[in-house]
């Protein structure tokens, strides 16, 4: 029923902080243009704001292949999540620098970067990788597991469109209910159900990406060469929430209960990242987008969210991106989702 009232889309309430965030760009004079494309990274890098602009693999593919990548569809005012906003108790004297990469370096998904392709599955994947480190970490490193965004987007079909785009808040309620299966990366071999979509690397001919355009149907079975059931393999949460937007109890949240999911408005210029804390600058809205925070700090005294992208490795820092803190930047810290594994069930 709820999805009849998604396609209703007014504002997303991303699209306005960028804008309103003054005190961010107190020190970036007023773009006169929008810089073409091709000269996107040096007008960026002229600025000397706080990020490096540079070239990569996305820059070799159709626009219309990179425009699918962003997934995250906009709820409309109005719209009431299925998650409950909780206020996490405080902690005193949170550390300046947190990696959760290091903090909790036997789970070695935190420090995985996934590649969703084509697929405009962002909100599926933001969602199975802080799943998966949750169910690491909650478990003291003794189920490493990772979660298939396959199963998620095929299956939840109240999520929203698969890889025309979801709503990641129904991801979590999904966990809950219905459970999630394992799954890898394309061609990995692992788990119940691995992902179904080559990695985006630029070799890939424009004519493949263009004519394939769906999402795969819900297969509730295992791939032949898994030895486990489908329903065995499932993996669920015991709860789901969101976190309110307050600094301190998101680094709370990521200090005590472990990486988070979060979304944001996303403009030209993210896609060109390549280093240093990153704020908009420039270039058209272009989507929502979903990543997922392992961590905080500050470079050269800009704070920062460490986050885990889903575009492979050749973009940003190694697939990783600082994101600036503290100010809202494009709504990062509005949309903050979480969960609790339920560990008795993958004791079946």
């Amino acid at each position: 029923m709820w999805l009849s009232m998604i396609v209703v889309v007014i504002v997303p309430w991303y699209t306005v902080t960028c804008h309103l965030n003054e005190s961010a760009h107190e020190h970036l004079q007023p773009s006169p243009r929008w810089p073409a494309p091709g000269d996107m990274i040096k007008f960026i890098n002229q600025l000397n704001t706080t990020w490096k602009a540079g070239r990569n693999y996305l820059d070799r593919l159709p626009v219309s292949t990179v425009d699918r990548m962003f997934g995250v569809i906009p709820p409309h005012y109005g719209y009431k999540s299925p998650l409950s906003t909780v206020k996490t108790v405080k902690i005193d004297g949170l550390p300046e620098q947190f990696d959760a990469r290091k903090h909790w370096s036997n789970c070695v998904t935190i420090r995985e970067i996934r590649n969703q392709g084509w697929c405009g599955a962002c909100w599926a994947f933001g969602a199975v990788e802080a799943m998966s480190d949750r169910i690491c970490i909650s478990s003291g490193g003794t189920t490493q597991v990772r979660l298939s965004a396959l199963d998620l987007l095929s299956c939840c079909t109240y999520c929203g469109y698969g890889c025309g785009g979801g709503i990641p808040d129904y991801a979590w309620a999904y966990w809950v209910k219905s459970g999630i299966v394992t799954g890898g990366e394309y061609h990995s071999q692992y788990g119940c159900r691995p992902y179904f979509i080559p990695s985006l690397n630029g070799s890939r001919s424009s004519r493949f990406l263009s004519s394939v355009d769906f999402t795969p149907q819900c297969v509730q079975q295992c791939d032949q060469q898994y030895s486990g059931t489908y329903e065995q393999d499932k993996h669920h949460g015991s709860n789901a929430y969101r976190i309110s937007s307050d600094i301190d109890d998101i680094q709370s949240e990521i200090y005590r209960n472990w990486p988070v999911q979060v979304s944001f408005g996303i403009y030209e210029d993210f896609r060109k990242y390549e280093s240093g804390v990153y704020q908009h600058v420039t270039g058209r809205y272009l989507s929502g987008h979903s990543i997922k925070l392992i961590g905080w700090g500050k470079e050269n005294g800009v704070p920062y969210w460490l986050a885990a992208n889903s575009w492979g490795t050749g973009w940003g820092e190694g697939g990783f991106v600082k994101f600036l803190r503290g100010t809202n930047e494009c709504g990062i810290e509005e949309h903050v989702l979480a969960g609790t594994p339920d560990l008795l069930s993958m004791d079946k």
